[in-house]
């Protein structure tokens, strides 16, 4: 129905009051809107102006827009994509070999065509640099996807089922939160002779599902109990549908923040493990590697230490920014 008209200077009578009563003592005269019609301040009178009339964005739509006006998920995202290309095509950046040395160039220092020097067998820093990259993004990538996958899965199924399945899963992740990463690392991959990237990505992941399965439960916990949830259940959905429509996209954004910071604590453990001599063998080719070799001399060529060192802690630094700016898009409370 249209909306009445009133004059603006018209008196309202009061409810309960004299036929000559006038306006209530804290109100002034209503006002009228761009139409023509009353805009009013209390209950008779909504102020239809306040609506607006774009469509709502979705979590995720929301988070992107947050995401594009944050510098440090701007330069982190910079840095990663940088790191991502030279993983593809280093030659991009590095026309040299990084196995081939010359032993009459051992620790010398910056030369032209050479900026970051040679290390102690000859080989150029900056050519083993810019190929390291490739090994630790391919291990924190391939690892963090493997961790995410199995912990979600496992985590998952035991907060939406819960019962016997949920406390068996809760102890097999105490069990593996009380081994020590690096000591497990020692014995298990001391026993391994192969110079491929998989048996450190396998024990990374072996390790590290229970902290993401323990992140999933907790999320998925939270969901099933929403009215959202428990309304298609009431019309009959099956279990299936439910975790996978419903419960699924609304918690695996805690999920997704997690994996993204431990990206970045997987890239610095292969360097760790491998600088301990059990993680990747010669000759492949790695920062953690090139960090043990290096060790020895850092007081006669610092050179050798300082680039790899430099390039493994922008990597760490930028994975771990980009977990930060993505933990708070996604945080409603944050924002």
């Amino acid at each position: 129905m249209p909306e009445p008209y009133y004059e603006p200077d018209a008196a309202v009578p009061v409810a309960g009051a004299g036929a000559g009563a006038d306006l209530a003592p804290d109100e002034g005269p209503p006002e009228k809107g761009p139409g023509g019609g009353l805009r009013g301040t209390g209950p008779a009178g909504p102020d239809l102006s306040a609506v607006s009339g774009g469509r709502a964005r979705s979590l995720w739509s929301d988070a992107w827009h947050d995401l594009r006006r944050n510098p440090v998920f701007v330069v982190s995202g910079i840095v990663i994509v940088f790191l991502v290309v030279i993983s593809v095509w280093p030659s991009l950046i590095a026309s040299g070999n990084p196995l081939h040395c010359d032993l009459a160039r051992a620790q010398q220092g910056s030369q032209p065509g050479h900026p970051f020097g040679f290390d102690g067998q000859g080989c150029d820093v900056y050519t083993r640099t810019v190929y390291g990259a490739r090994t630790s993004v391919t291990v924190g990538v391939c690892a963090t996807l493997g961790v995410a996958l199995l912990g979600s899965v496992l985590g998952g199924l035991a907060g939406f089922f819960g019962g016997a399945w949920d406390a068996l899963l809760s102890r097999i992740t105490d069990v593996f939160f009380g081994i020590p990463v690096v000591l497990g690392g020692l014995v298990f991959l001391s026993v391994i002779t192969s110079t491929t990237v998989w048996p450190v990505i396998g024990f990374i992941v072996l390790l590290g599902w229970p902290q993401i399965a323990r992140i999933a439960r907790g999320s998925v916990i939270t969901a099933k109990h929403h009215d959202y949830v428990q309304a298609a259940r009431a019309l009959g959905a099956s279990n299936a549908r439910m975790l996978l429509r419903h419960v699924t996209p609304n918690a695996v954004a805690p999920v997704i923040v997690v994996a993204t910071i431990a990206l970045g604590t997987y890239i610095s453990l292969e360097a760790t493990l491998s600088y301990l001599g059990v993680g990747l063998k010669p000759p492949t080719v790695s920062w953690g590697i090139d960090l043990s070799a290096a060790s020895p001399y850092v007081r006669n060529a610092p050179h050798m230490l300082l680039w790899p060192a430099g390039a493994l802690a922008v990597t760490v630094l930028a994975f771990i920014m980009l977990g930060d700016a993505v933990r708070d898009a996604l945080d409603p409370k944050l924002r």
